[in-house]
């Protein structure tokens, strides 16, 4: 592995991609990576630029000619081949039907999304994640009136013709993260919802205390480690197939959360498709499956004085877009910071624990010029224009940075030593930790540790930003989070 960490750093100019966390066959006896550990170089000799955010278990990387990347995915314990590759330490291509180079791509719990240079998006892995998709007609209309099946999608789905992709029917080794214990209140509702009202449709009470049951065992919360267990066997996996948008959109960024997935145009709009049952699609409504992209409601009107309810919304489009376990955030070019979706745990950052059915700005951060998101299992991150990085909601590991573990709903200054004369450039989120990169091109990593995702070579969790080192002093061009594992671009002195 050494030689050729070595082979890529000299045929990338100086530069290489480090991973560090839980990769499981990228490393011996599939241990986690306690340190900065260099990734070999690629078969093709096509070296790796670009770390991608998301992968349960796998890396995500595009190489220089443009070719998604995957490694170190698991059959056994993570996601399943059809969506991170083949079981691998190198890097290898992940087979797209495209010849468009990969310009962006993100990683889910269980599905992943890829830009190409024409502006189009690649989507594939858990099946509600993949829009396009033909499912049973009564499956449909039970996932949209009642949330209380414990199963997963109908296993006998196809793919739409226009998609030109043949139907794939698998059993993963990962589900799909259900609700919180409590159902959904469904059809349209807008504004806030307080989630301590939500109720379980059902007509038998004892047949939802069964399924409620069920989920508890294999929550989202309690699958964020490789140990959780293992998943439902009616899950079904779609290929790579294209997203199907309106003529003249042209995708240049997506995000990837728990099972639901966000699209930024060339031109500003937002797009969500997946499963938004708390609001994480901004729709002002809590639908169950958004099966068709629909463009999220940023703004009432991209002219002149926007609004959404009561608050002004500085900005006429989106620039940035991130997608947590169950939230979304995004940033408008005036910098403004709008979250929706569940607020259990104040990830929304509204000062409360309520969800956010549509984009809602904020306020705690207005004055401020937010150039930089991110989002993890339950809590977000943004970045100022002067550096300044500020963070809210579960703080069950640390993973606020503010010291202890006590959950922040409005944002929250992270106001370490360490970071007093460094200058934050970008965040990066994974389901329980931090990453931040910093001008002077250090990293500094806090929250969950156990999986040594903080790359200090230890398995210890931090409340407080302490600094990855890199053992050859490389100098950090860029950072991503996996759910388990951190990646950077490393250039050497």
């Amino acid at each position: 592995m050494r030689d050729d960490a070595r082979n890529n750093t000299a045929a990338s100019g100086g530069c290489s991609v480090r991973m560090w966390g839980y990769l499981p066959a990228a490393s011996p006896q599939r241990a986690p990576l306690l340190q900065p550990t260099p990734v070999p170089s690629t078969p093709l000799n096509d070296p790796l630029k670009m770390v991608c955010n998301g992968g349960c278990g796998f890396g995500i990387a595009i190489s220089e000619s443009g070719k998604l990347n995957t490694w170190g995915s698991t059959t056994e314990l993570g996601q399943c081949y059809l969506i991170s590759g083949k079981q691998q330490e190198v890097p290898e291509p992940y087979s797209l039907p495209t010849e468009s180079p990969i310009i962006q791509a993100a990683g889910g719990w269980a599905h992943c999304a890829a830009v190409t240079g024409d502006g189009e998006v690649y989507t594939w892995g858990w099946s509600e994640c993949v829009p396009n998709i033909k499912s049973n007609p009564d499956e449909t209309e039970q996932a949209q009136g009642d949330d209380t099946s414990p199963s997963g999608p109908n296993t006998s789905l196809q793919l739409s013709p226009r998609n030109n992709v043949v139907s794939a029917i698998s059993k993963p080794s990962s589900s799909a993260p259900p609700l919180r214990n409590g159902g959904v209140l469904l059809g349209k509702q807008s504004g806030r919802q307080n989630h301590r009202n939500l109720t379980c449709k059902t007509s038998e009470s004892k047949g939802a205390e069964e399924v409620l049951k069920k989920r508890k065992v294999v929550s989202f919360e309690d699958r964020g480690s490789p140990e959780s267990p293992t998943a439902a066997e009616e899950n079904v996996f779609a290929p790579p197939c294209l997203v199907i948008l309106d003529p003249g959109i042209r995708i240049s960024t997506v995000a990837a959360g728990g099972r639901h997935t966000l699209a930024l145009s060339d031109a500003g709009h937002v797009y969500g498709w997946g499963y938004g049952g708390e609001g994480q699609l901004g729709l002002g409504s809590r639908t169950r499956i958004v099966s068709t992209p629909q463009r999220v409601p940023c703004f009432s009107s991209l002219e002149n004085g926007v609004t959404i309810g009561e608050a002004s919304i500085p900005g006429s489009c989106v620039t940035r877009i991130a997608c947590g376990g169950r939230h979304s955030a995004v940033i408008t070019d005036a910098g403004a910071l709008l979250t929706f979706g569940w607020g259990l745990y104040g990830q929304v950052g509204q000062g409360s624990t309520e969800d956010e059915l549509s984009p809602c700005l904020v306020s705690a951060m207005r004055g401020l010029r937010v150039v930089g998101i991110a989002a993890g299992l339950w809590h977000t991150l943004c970045i100022t224009d002067i550096g300044d990085v500020y963070a809210f909601g579960g703080n069950q590991f640390g993973q606020l940075g503010v010291g202890g573990n006590t959950a922040e709903t409005s944002p929250r200054l992270v106001d370490a030593p360490l970071l007093e004369d460094e200058t934050s450039v970008a965040v990066a989120c994974g389901a329980r930790h931090s990453v931040v990169l910093t001008g002077s091109g250090k990293i500094f990593a806090w929250g969950w540790n156990k999986y040594g995702q903080l790359g200090l070579g230890d398995s210890n969790n931090r409340d407080l930003p302490v600094q990855v080192t890199m053992n050859d002093g490389g100098r950090a061009a860029s950072i991503a989070c996996g759910w388990w594992h951190t990646l950077a671009s490393v250039h050497i002195k």
